[in-house]
């Protein structure tokens, strides 16, 4: 009887065991059959987007139009700065970066290179990419996990297909209860993967147009702010510009005041002079007005509360246009241009991804391998390993592989696409940047004589009045002269000023080499 008993207990365990093993066969089918998707495919080439500037928001933008029409102006180019999108914006820089009240011209762009938006989202532009190229690099690296797995589990026999057929024996249906642990460590690394290496290039030169694009993206804040700036400035040259017409205007209507007391001059004189008077002061409140808004629109790219109760420190001053060589600026800008860098790593990272596409056809290897101990407790746990390797070739998986070749085709032809017309917008950028600059460059010596001939006019339309010679009407139409030719003046400052920082940015040394271009005191 003690011998049938071991016997019995013997195929208990046996049955156990077969049990245990045709249950985690079962367990393996079904996790080949249930994760029969694109992961029994192996890798799969990661598609990029059809166009390589869906990431590309806001602009910054600087023109020099002709003023329409005829005029005694000699003001023959309206300069403009536009900036559109996240550029328009910044973050808060005053915590960061105290501010006195005082705004130079280098802090602006500091603030600006720091805090604008455009700048701050481009710069995360480049984390995010960062962190895809990462995560396509583990594929190819070791990935190692842990796992500890407690089992407590009865198993039916005979829904399993287990049956034994003993003479003199009761095969037992369900057994059980009984538990184990296991606890181990798993390694799988990949060999070979044209298809996963080759995401994983492509991911790299995402990154580096990325970081590209955050360059350009700095050059672009240099023009948004340091063209503010200069709006600023020739905004507040235009209010005291208008305060020194004033005082002249009153000073003048008082000496009419004085002359029609003593019988020199007829009332309508005076009443001419008034008019003057009051036309000047309602002009510099529009002035002033004007000059509000633009600090508002500067303090809003740098970071600054959106208020314009702050100063500028810096008067831009006027040196010297630099001797620029076109073939010499438009060489400098294929070369040093970031956007266009950004493309050209576009168009590379589209050539790789077609390689991934095409490397879906191709065998890939890996190896795997697990060590662990497994047991009733830990106690009476032994060690087990299992080592094994793989090869998977393709052969047939649905033309899969033919429709990402077909999507990476359509991405390389765009952005190739792409690439030629940039090179196109860089050169044309750099030929009205020069042509710009030139233009300005002669309206500025023209609106220097303008002011020195109108002043000279003013002085000896005065003496003719004073000597009765002359009435009220050619001493304000001289005034007006005067404060035009001021006007002109300083929008010509203005328009040579910003046609430097365009070339700056045409060029792609903004950020880097701007004091080159423009020099503030």
């Amino acid at each position: 009887m003690k011998t049938k008993s071991n016997f019995a207990v013997r195929l208990k365990v046996i049955g156990v065991a077969a049990a245990c093993a045709m249950s985690m066969l079962a367990g393996r089918a079904e996790a080949q059959v249930g994760g029969g998707g694109a992961s029994s495919q192996g890798a799969q080439a990661v598609q990029l987007p059809l166009s390589g500037r869906t990431g590309q928001t806001g602009s910054v933008n600087s023109a020099e139009t002709p003023v329409p029409g005829t005029t005694t102006s000699v003001n023959a180019l309206n300069p403009t700065v536009q900036v559109q999108g996240p550029f328009t914006g910044s973050a808060n820089s005053v915590a960061a970066m105290p501010f006195s009240g005082r705004l130079s011209f280098r802090e602006a762009i500091q603030r600006g290179l720091a805090y604008n938006l455009g700048s701050v989202g481009l710069a995360q532009a480049v984390r995010q990419a960062s962190g895809a190229s990462q995560v396509s690099r583990s594929v190819l690296l070791p990935n190692l996990n842990g796992t500890f797995t407690e089992n407590y589990l009865t198993e039916n026999l005979r829904a399993l297909g287990v049956h034994f057929s003993i003479p003199g024996f009761n095969f037992p249906t369900l057994v059980g209860p009984f538990n184990y642990f296991d606890a181990r460590a798993k390694l799988t690394q990949t060999v070979l993967d044209m298809t996963a290496v080759n995401n994983y290039r492509a991911s790299r030169e995402i990154l580096r147009s990325n970081e590209m694009s955050a360059r350009d993206a700095r050059d672009m804040v240099v023009l948004a702010v340091g063209g503010t700036y200069l709006q600023v400035i020739a905004a507040k040259a235009r209010v005291e510009s208008a305060r020194a017409q004033l005082e002249t205007a009153n000073a003048l209507y008082q000496q009419a005041i004085q002359e029609r007391g003593v019988g020199l001059i007829a009332q309508v004189d005076v009443n001419r002079s008034q008019v003057q008077s009051l036309s000047e002061q309602q002009r510099i409140l529009s002035l002033q007005n004007d000059l509000a808004k633009q600090k508002i629109d500067l303090a809003r790219l740098t970071g600054l509360p959106p208020t314009d109760q702050y100063d500028i420190s810096d008067d831009v001053p006027l040196p010297a246009t630099p001797s620029i060589d076109f073939d010499a600026a438009l060489k400098q800008a294929f070369e040093h241009r970031p956007d266009l860098k950004a493309a050209q790593s576009q168009v590379r990272a589209s050539e790789l991804a077609r390689s991934a596409a095409r490397s879906e056809l191709l065998p890939s290897v890996s190896v795997s391998a697990d060590y662990g101990e497994i047991g009733l407790n830990p106690a009476q746990a032994y060690g087990t390993y299992t080592i094994a390797g793989s090869v998977r070739v393709p052969i047939w998986q649905g033309g899969r592989a033919k429709g990402d070749m077909e999507e990476a085709n359509a991405a390389l032809t765009q952005r190739r696409a792409e690439l030629e017309d940039l090179k196109s917008l860089v050169e044309s950028q750099v030929r009205k940047a020069f042509l710009d600059l030139k233009a300005s460059a002669s309206q500025v010596e023209v609106a220097e004589k303008n002011v020195q001939v109108s002043k000279e006019t003013l002085d000896l339309t005065k003496q003719r009045f004073e000597a009765g010679v002359a009435d009220s009407v050619e001493v304000v139409q001289s005034e007006q002269t005067v404060a035009a030719s001021a006007l002109d003046y300083i929008n010509s400052v203005f328009g040579l000023n910003l046609a430097k920082l365009s070339m700056a940015r045409a060029t792609g040394s903004a950020a880097e080499n701007l004091s080159q271009f423009l020099k503030t005191q």
